[in-house]
């Protein structure tokens, strides 16, 4: 996915832990840039992830996010997953796969995307 994205993790965990989970699973460096809770925004009760702060062009910015209240700002932006909780036969990104490499030749993702959530 690297090769078609540009790889960001915005977390609303603490930076201390997602950095060790992040190093764990990123040995191949493909996550460009990681944002943590610090970079949230709290909004409605609950922090949010505001896509604007990444600087990048919304319409080609997708979100995957297992809370439909962090992407709350930019639902249009956004593919829903299933929780992950220690799973290991869990296979919801590998799932989005071959979506993920279609929606990566639109020029604005936010069209497709807002029909399907």
């Amino acid at each position: 996915m690297a090769a078609l994205f540009e790889v960001v993790v915005f977390t609303a965990g603490l930076k201390q832990y997602a950095d060790a989970v992040l190093d764990s699973i990123d040995k191949e460096g493909c996550i460009k840039h990681r944002l943590y809770r610090e970079s949230c925004r709290f909004h409605l009760g609950g922090l949010v992830k505001d896509l604007s702060t990444l600087g990048r062009d919304l319409r080609k910015v997708i979100i995957v996010d297992n809370s439909p209240h962090c992407y709350l700002l930019q639902p249009r932006n956004a593919v829903p997953i299933v929780s992950f909780i220690d799973n290991r036969d869990d296979h919801e990104l590998l799932d989005l796969i071959p979506f993920l490499s279609v929606i990566a030749e639109l020029e604005n993702v936010t069209e497709a995307l807002g029909q399907i959530t």
